[in-house]
């Protein structure tokens, strides 16, 4: 005995949705949606590599050795100016 047969005769009607029937999202979940998206993509973003103790170490070095040779250069500017 099979428990599963419908009890109704004649053939299965078909239900096909109407437009009123088909659901819509609503304006806040809407919101929500973008929100979420934009959030994700935005915590996915690209973040730039930290530097390593070396290399500040060197742009530091490069720095002094920059503001040393001007100097040296504005003191030789100074020196080399005929005096009055």
């Amino acid at each position: 005995m099979n428990t599963l047969l419908e009890s109704r005769t004649g053939p299965p009607t078909v239900h096909t949705p109407t437009a009123r029937e088909q659901r819509r999202v609503g304006t806040v979940d809407r919101l929500a949606l973008h929100i979420g998206l934009a959030l994700i993509t935005w915590g996915r973003r690209p973040q730039p590599l930290p530097a390593s103790r070396e290399r500040l170490a060197s742009e530091r070095e490069q720095r002094l050795l920059t503001l040393d040779r001007e100097r040296a250069a504005e003191r030789d500017a100074l020196l080399s100016r005929p005096s009055l």
